[in-house]
């Protein structure tokens, strides 16, 4: 699988740093999905390079998917800065449509750690290009995830057992609220960041997508 660095994602306050994790395609194969991945909060640490986000976007590849991971604005080389999460959303809507553009026979999927569950949750419900929405533990309890409890695309969580941020039981209520189809996988022991834990949340990717066919209306 390559690693093809993108200096060109542009996002309305400038260039976003990005990296596109591509499966073995031969002979001008699409991949199965394009996939755009949200890292978490920035003023907290997240980058595109947060272990959780970079084992899912290998799983992802590793089951024919291309991942466009990114730094939002005023991450690591990423131009423009925190925007309160609005100009977040409009960074994630440019890596959108960049990978529209790149894979226009592939359908369109979202995911995201953290902040950038909430965000591409959101984004990818409110989108009608994308099929398939992937959130890791979602901030649950710090946004308005109005737009995912209304959607009826196929929702795939992954939540850590012992999540101090986000307490399980909490995300036992809110998978709750989320109508059908959708499916959770639980990982055992494990924190909101997932320590020591990572490789599992490579393993619930597969475990959950890698036999998935997007239902066809």
């Amino acid at each position: 699988m390559a690693q093809i660095p993108v200096y060109d994602l542009r996002g309305p306050a400038g260039r976003l740093e990005a990296l596109l994790d591509e499966p073995g395609l031969s002979g001008g194969a699409q991949p199965r999905a394009a996939v755009v991945f949200a890292h978490p909060h920035p003023q907290q640490g997240g980058t595109m390079h947060t272990k959780a986000v970079y084992r899912a976007a290998k799983a992802l590849s590793g089951i024919g998917c291309s991942v466009l991971r990114f730094n939002f604005r005023g991450v690591g080389t990423s131009e423009g800065q925190w925007d309160e999460a609005r100009g977040e959303r409009e960074d994630f809507r440019s890596g959108l449509e960049y990978m529209a553009a790149r894979y226009p026979g592939s359908e369109l999927w979202t995911a995201g750690f953290s902040f950038g569950a909430w965000i591409a949750l959101t984004e990818g419900a409110l989108d009608n290009r994308v099929s398939v929405l992937i959130g890791i533990a979602p901030a649950i309890s710090m946004y308005d995830f109005s737009a995912l409890k209304a959607s009826t695309k196929p929702k795939f969580i992954i939540h850590g057992e012992r999540d101090e941020l986000f307490p399980l039981k909490a995300m036992y209520e809110f998978y709750g609220q989320l109508p059908e189809p959708k499916e959770l996988a639980v990982i055992d022991a494990a924190d909101h960041l997932f320590d020591g834990k990572v490789s599992e949340v490579g393993d619930a990717i597969e475990d959950l997508l890698a036999d998935f066919t997007t239902p066809t209306n």
